[in-house]
């Protein structure tokens, strides 16, 4: 089954996979990225163009809010309860934030990147100017400029 034709619960479980994985939203085999957080500029299976791909920092804030939050519990609990010396802190506290969020921001992005593909998702109204903008960044001549 093709990618376009997914509906519903199929449409998100391949939002999902593909986006886990860093793998093509269009054809679920080449790779996203290039390296940790650069997306590839191209498919290197299917050739899609990645220039849609504009997560900003969508990453961080779900892996802010849904991952370094509710640690955050645990290490203020750790602080209460057992009132250790600011160097275990370091040891405990500080990985314990810091690995899980670093961690999750390639999947999350994936996941970002995938979902706006597959949704065709773009901000209302900016379809001529997202074509201005990509016709300039690669260096072709666009209607209307002097």
């Amino acid at each position: 089954m093709a990618m376009s034709e997914l509906e519903g619960r199929d449409k998100w479980m391949w939002i999902y996979r593909m986006g886990l994985h860093g793998l093509c939203p269009r054809c679920g085999e080449g790779r996203m990225f290039r390296r940790w957080l650069k997306v590839q500029e191209r498919c290197p299976q299917c050739g899609l163009d990645y220039d849609f791909a504009a997560p900003d920092d969508g990453p961080a804030f779900f892996s802010l809010c849904f991952i370094a939050f509710p640690l955050l519990f645990l290490v203020v609990w750790f602080e209460v309860a057992l009132n250790p010396p600011w160097w275990m802190h370091l040891i405990v506290s500080v990985p314990l934030m810091i690995i899980p969020c670093l961690a999750a921001l390639q999947p999350i992005k994936g996941w970002l990147v995938a979902s706006q593909y597959v949704n065709r998702a773009q901000e209302a109204g900016t379809d001529a100017l997202w074509a201005k903008l990509h016709a300039r960044a690669k260096g072709e001549s666009v209607e209307g400029d002097g």
